[in-house]
């Protein structure tokens, strides 16, 4: 796969599946996996917020990175989040990913603490050049309290030739107008927010690192064609039955529900590792009428 596709298509940020008595469960992970490729998926991103890297240890890091690289055998690649609380503990996954078989990073600021420009850039500069490997600068304001802004991203841009694209999601659809505007076609734009989706591929996005992908891939990936391949009106009708469904993505407890729509459409367990809980009560109630409904009408794709 050359460097140019690597961001182009569906590529799921896949949820970290844990056995009942807390453990990563890797054979589920493998399978899960291989079924978002045979779904039409284009790679797979772990490690990221909704595969809950932060509860993770570092060796349990690589572990499912070896699981990953193992279970898609060259089918396709995988390009996990590379976050910490430390710069040192980033540099230091990111150099493990790059021996282990990984064929891209997503870079993320560090966990926790946020301030200035001169601070966050240093931190992402350190972990971009850490490989060679190709490298997605991640933008999640809402998340992470850090909000790379568009000339900044293009001052990285212009610093490193391996960063090769970013996953937008500070929430703002015109963020990719104005990265447009400064850097042209030097950076593959990527939508981060489920329900931003056909709006981001008429902005000129050319991939979807998708959520809610973990229970419906095929129709995530025949979302993401007829947005890209007809617009919005060709992508309207799926759309709207998938927006309410999509919606979970943009929550706090966003890992729970898209765990629990996995596990009521039977494709995984909604198993999560504490701090987080399951959903209940009313949350519980109001999710699982969305996800029902998602259930009983679903279209034909």
């Amino acid at each position: 796969m050359s460097n140019a596709s690597l961001w182009h298509g569906v590529l799921p940020a896949i949820t970290t599946p844990f056995t009942p008595d807390g453990q990563v469960d890797h054979d589920f992970l493998a399978r899960h996996a291989v079924q978002m490729i045979d779904a039409g998926c284009k790679g797979i991103v772990p490690l990221g917020s909704l595969g809950e890297a932060a509860t993770l240890s570092f060796d349990e890091k690589l572990a499912i990175l070896r699981t990953l690289v193992k279970a898609l055998d060259g089918r396709a690649p995988v390009i996990p989040g590379i976050a910490s609380l430390s710069t040192d503990e980033a540099v230091r996954l990111a150099r493990e990913a790059k021996a282990i078989g990984c064929a891209g990073l997503m870079v993320l600021p560090p966990y926790v603490y946020s301030t200035d420009w001169r601070e966050m850039s240093a931190h992402v500069k350190a972990v971009i050049a850490a490989t060679d490997l190709p490298c997605m600068l991640y933008n999640n304001p809402v998340a992470y309290k850090t909000d790379f802004a568009p000339a900044q991203i293009a001052e990285l841009a212009g610093e490193f030739a391996n960063l090769q694209a970013v996953k937008e999601s500070s929430g703002d659809v015109r963020r990719f107008a104005a990265i447009r505007a400064l850097l042209g076609d030097r950076l593959a734009l990527l939508v981060g927010m489920d329900d931003a989706i056909v709006e981001g591929v008429a902005m000129g996005a050319v991939g979807w690192i998708a959520g809610l992908v973990n229970a419906y891939p095929k129709e995530s990936v025949v979302l993401f064609e007829r947005a890209r391949d007809g617009g919005a009106k060709a992508a309207e009708s799926l759309y709207a039955w998938f927006l309410p469904l999509l919606r979970l993505d943009t929550v706090p407890t966003f890992v729970q529900l898209i765990k629990l729509t996995q596990a009521r459409v039977g494709m995984g367990s909604e198993t999560v590792r504490a701090p987080r809980l399951t959903v209940a009560g009313a949350e519980r109630e109001a999710a699982l009428k969305v996800i029902d409904h998602a259930i009983a009408t679903h279209p034909e794709v």
